[in-house]
């Protein structure tokens, strides 16, 4: 396997590091105009080998090999105020120089370990996370809504072949990969391997079933949710591998259509999708009392899924729940 390293983007603080740099440039070059001055001012103090007066581009090029520690010898001190010039103005400014351009070096080195090195912890930790694939609308929606439901974003792998998209996820904390989310190597630099859920929600649908076939070759055992624009393409993400499929445009449809004849469900019903506000929807496992499963206390009982099928509702009751069931429940958030 092929590592791109170039293409995960972690989440850090935002820098201006070419604007850093181009300010210690300016400041590296005032101080050879500086020594050029004093140099240049200094009269007679300074010769050159030639015996000949010091001009100001001798005093330039005096104060670039000084500065530089080049000194080629050529140009000297030679009485007691050259040398007090040269002791208290030029050495430390030779000196400073050196700061800025080592520091400069040495940052650029020091940036670049420590992206190879966080880049290299994360792929050793990474395991159950959620891949997002697609960060329009929908994705970041979906990402907003695992945060509210209480998963850290360093546990959220956001995958998107935009590059100023994935900048905006990074800076909302979330570990980007910029690349195309149906291809091999992507999916693997985001570790989809070892992921436990995967969000497919790109802009097609045609990319979404091609999303979702290459995720499930990879992991067999995630829980991929994909997301429809056109109800006769949903059969294709079923088919491609995803667990569950999200017909998007018909959703948002009806709830217009509840906000124009029933508003007030309309408003219980939005409650319900935004998590850790008001009351929620959500799948548990029943609670087990005296070697039976038993419905939560705080909670309501919605429905109840046994062994991958919803049972009819007549059927969803407390006293049916069973110790393997999977219960939706209401409750508060």
């Amino acid at each position: 396997m092929t590592i791109l390293t170039d293409r995960i983007v972690l989440p850090r603080a935002e820098r201006a590091p070419l604007s850093s740099v181009i300010y210690r440039v300016f400041f590296a070059g005032c101080l050879v105009v500086f020594v050029a001055v004093v140099v240049r001012l200094s009269g007679d103090n300074y010769v050159d080998v030639t015996g000949d007066a010091i001009g100001m581009i001798d005093a330039f090029y005096y104060a670039s090999v000084t500065v530089t520690t080049t000194g080629y010898g050529d140009i000297s001190a030679v009485t007691q105020s050259g040398r007090l010039a040269t002791i208290f103005l030029i050495t430390p400014a030779r000196i400073l120089f050196l700061i800025l351009v080592v520091s400069t070096t040495v940052e650029v080195l020091t940036e670049q370990s420590r992206e190879l090195i966080a880049e290299r912890r994360w792929r050793q930790k990474v395991k159950d996370h959620t891949v997002i694939c697609g960060f329009g609308a929908t994705g970041s929606a979906a990402a907003k809504d695992l945060i509210a439901r209480g998963q850290n974003p360093d546990q959220i792998v956001i995958v998107d072949s935009d590059a100023e998209v994935i900048k905006t996820a990074t800076r909302q904390g979330f570990v980007g990969i910029v690349g195309d989310a149906s291809a091999t190597d992507t999916l693997e630099q985001a570790g989809i391997t070892t992921a436990s859920s995967i969000v497919v929600a790109p802009n097609r649908d045609d990319s979404a079933v091609l999303i979702t076939l290459t995720a499930r070759e990879l992991n067999a055992s995630a829980h991929i949710v994909a997301a429809g624009r056109e109800r006769e393409n949903l059969h294709l993400l079923k088919q491609g591998g995803a667990s569950e499929v999200i017909d998007a445009t018909s959703a948002v449809g009806r709830m217009l259509g509840m906000g124009t004849y029933s508003p007030s469900a309309a408003r219980v019903l939005d409650d319900l999708l935004a998590a850790g506000e008001g009351i929620e929807l959500v799948e548990i496992a029943p609670e087990v009392r005296d070697g039976e499963a038993v419905l939560p206390e705080d909670a309501t009982l919605v429905g109840i899924v046994r062994n991958g099928a919803r049972l009819p509702q007549r059927q969803v009751t407390p006293s049916n729940i069973e110790m393997h069931d999977r219960i939706v429940v209401l409750r508060d958030s």
